[in-house]
């Protein structure tokens, strides 16, 4: 079937065009005729209808869980020790080696962020034009070589080479991870995933915290501590590239340890989210509507605003270690960071899944102690080392906001090209804020850093206030729909399948796997 067809007079002409179908046939036909081509992947599965019972999708969901975590919880612990390598290598002698000046240090860790940013949209392009897994797993290969190189650089030029080759593969990582999580995950379940990689961030902060203890008792002739580290993270990231080649799926459509009947319920299963699994097909009128879309930049603002502060993640161990510390404590104080990042986000998604509609609410609290250590940074004499140190931990709270933002866009966008193009808008804004941040960390602010920590802490302040204003606007929306009539458009719609006997035969298929985008789909409810 090269075309669409449909005969149902009352059905809006332009609404059918957005979705490639057109107004042909006779008064006989009944029904909407689709491009299988057009739909989401899933369709052909669900085709028809799938009866599913709550102890069957359990138990298939253990089994996604038990494949796919373990995978998604090491990838990002590597990616962020891989990041946050040139923080810890600052105390272990990178910056006297290399011969980086103050302004050079900060180029290095604003360049990765420019080159995630440059690549950020190409990359959700490709992840969705390639099977996700496998060009997942190139990227963390092509890093993990960039990674061992940061060991061969003798100067600036070296170092700003190598970090843009990694912003440059970075890019793919948390895109493809929100994007595999919609394919295998219900909304619920997104918020509580999402919240568990990403947690991993902290858990990489204390483990590269021993391992950067370990290699400063590393003394080797010519090849420094710094060096080693690069090394020994490098060769991790290389190992996670090869298991994600052979073991991460690309979709629940095809996962390998998933059979057939399992595959198609795995599908069926997430149709409350009414997103779909994918489609491979780029739609311009998706990334038109993604663009024209207000939230779409409420979530860009709050996520540059977010990640001015991440700058602290290569100044953290630099202003520990001025509070008075010495090399080796400041290493292993670096793993309360950790700590506390993993305790924030885990209470932080358990309360958004529990409660419904809570997601702005938890964020905004979770704020709260980030503005109360901005003002003990400032305010406390500086001979109180403990008391700044309480207060520089106490800002790495807030973490749990930007991860509930990640998973919270996710659920609240439907259509494939809609949401790869919001995604990369979002996490373009992300970089922005990286990017930017790391100007504010100069030498004539040093030691108290009073400039910076006040830009911190006003972001830290309209941060939470974007996250109420977005559910404001996503609840009126809600609310005006439930006030429109019911809308039947998409209610009878049919594609072609080729039945195992070799017919083909035309099967019913629900609105949630059309790739319609949350805006064409009246009945889409918006999550608070």
């Amino acid at each position: 079937m090269s075309q669409g067809s449909y005969s149902e007079k009352d059905i809006d002409e332009k609404r059918a065009a957005e979705v490639d179908i057109s107004v042909v046939g006779s008064e006989q036909d009944h029904h909407v005729a689709f491009n299988k081509d057009q739909v989401d992947t899933g369709a052909s599965l669900v085709a028809g209808g799938i009866e599913l019972d709550p102890a069957e999708a359990d138990r298939i969901r253990k089994k996604i869980d038990w494949h796919i975590l373990p995978l998604m919880c090491i990838l990002y612990w590597i990616q962020f020790m891989d990041k946050t390598t040139l923080g810890s290598a600052a105390i272990m002698g990178i910056r006297e080696a290399t011969h980086l000046t103050t302004n050079q240090y900060n180029w290095l860790g604003t360049i990765f962020y420019l080159s995630y940013l440059a690549f950020e949209y190409p990359q959700n392009l490709a992840l969705q034009k390639f099977p996700v897994g496998k060009w997942m797993s190139i990227n963390i290969f092509v890093w993990g070589i960039a990674l061992c190189c940061h060991a061969a650089c003798k100067n600036f030029g070296g170092l700003f080479a190598v970090r843009l080759v990694l912003g440059m593969c970075e890019g793919s990582i948390t895109a493809g991870f929100l994007i595999v999580s919609s394919m295998f995950y219900t909304r619920n379940e997104q918020t509580l995933r999402v919240g568990y990689w990403f947690l991993m961030n902290g858990s990489a902060q204390i483990i590269s915290g021993f391992i950067s203890f370990g290699t400063l008792h590393i003394k080797t002739s010519g090849f420094e501590p710094w060096q080693w580290l690069m090394i020994i993270t490098g060769i991790l990231t290389l190992i996670t590239a090869v298991a994600y080649w052979f073991m991460f799926p690309d979709s629940p459509t095809n996962a390998w340890f998933l059979t057939q009947d399992e595959r198609a319920k795995a599908v069926a299963r997430i149709k409350d989210n009414q997103t779909g699994v994918e489609n491979k097909h780029f739609k311009m009128e998706q990334f038109y509507e993604a663009l024209w879309d207000p939230k779409t930049w409420l979530f860009a603002l709050f996520s540059a605003l977010d990640n001015i502060p991440n700058s602290l993640t290569n100044q953290r161990q630099i202003i520990v270690s001025s509070f008075g510390f010495t090399n080796l404590q400041t290493t292993l104080l670096g793993c309360v960071d950790g700590f506390v990042e993993i305790a924030t986000i885990f209470t932080g998604v358990q309360l958004a899944a529990r409660y419904k509609n809570a997601r702005a609410y938890v964020g905004t609290i979770y704020f709260i102690p980030n503005i109360l250590g901005v003002f003990l940074i400032n305010f406390l004499p500086w001979e109180n080392k403990v008391g700044l140190l309480f207060g520089q931990w106490l800002t790495g709270v807030g973490t749990t906001g930007f991860v509930l933002s990640l998973s919270w866009l996710s659920n609240v966008t439907a259509g494939h090209t809609k949401r790869v193009t919001v995604n990369a808008i979002m996490l373009i804004a992300y970089c922005i804020g990286n990017a930017a941040g790391p100007f504010m960390w100069q030498a004539k602010y040093k030691p108290r850093n009073h400039v910076p920590w006040i830009i911190i802490g006003i972001c830290y302040v309209l941060c939470p206030l974007i996250m109420l204003y977005i559910r404001y606007l996503l609840n009126r929306e809600n609310k005006r729909r439930e006030a429109e009539p019911p809308d039947d458009t998409y209610d009878n719609v049919y594609i072609e399948v080729v039945t195992p006997e070799g017919k083909v035969v035309q099967k019913k298929v629900d609105k949630e796997y059309l790739d319609l985008t949350d805006i064409q789909n009246r009945d889409f409810r918006y999550v608070l």
